[in-house]
């Protein structure tokens, strides 16, 4: 019989390891989750705003959507030609087209960066509920 044999320290570097990429992933979910999630949310908004077509003149659509890329940090899409905003159908019912293009770069700590791009058209039915 042979005496067993012990383990020791055979497991450290899979856990060294792990923690390694662990933290990457948390670093890099870091700068990128705020950017998404602040896109995410200015989607929404512009959807909102849009639905209020029916009672709002094209420039206070415009403004109240440009406010809201400046109230969450989208500066990219202050940017001239990244929001372009256009009514169709009679002041009643209609539709309003809100398309957004912009970039927004994601520094991964000056190793990467990566280009996120937004582009997206959103086509939302408005009645005027006067």
């Amino acid at each position: 019989m042979h005496p067993s044999r012990s383990q020791r320290g055979e497991g450290k570097i899979g856990c060294i390891v792990s923690l390694l990429v662990l933290g990457l992933v948390a670093a890099a979910a870091y700068k990128a989750v705020p950017v998404y999630y602040a896109n995410n949310e200015f989607q929404t908004a512009v959807e909102n705003i849009s639905t209020r077509a029916g009672i709002l003149p094209l420039p206070t659509i415009e403004a109240q959507i440009r406010d809201k890329a400046k109230e969450l940090g989208i500066m990219e899409a202050l940017d001239p030609g990244a929001i372009t905003v256009t009514k169709s159908g009679d002041p009643s019912r209609g539709t309003c087209t809100v398309r957004l293009h912009y970039t927004r770069k994601i520094d991964f700590y000056g190793v990467y960066t990566y280009a996120y791009v937004t582009d997206s058209t959103r086509n939302t039915p408005y009645m005027d509920v006067r």
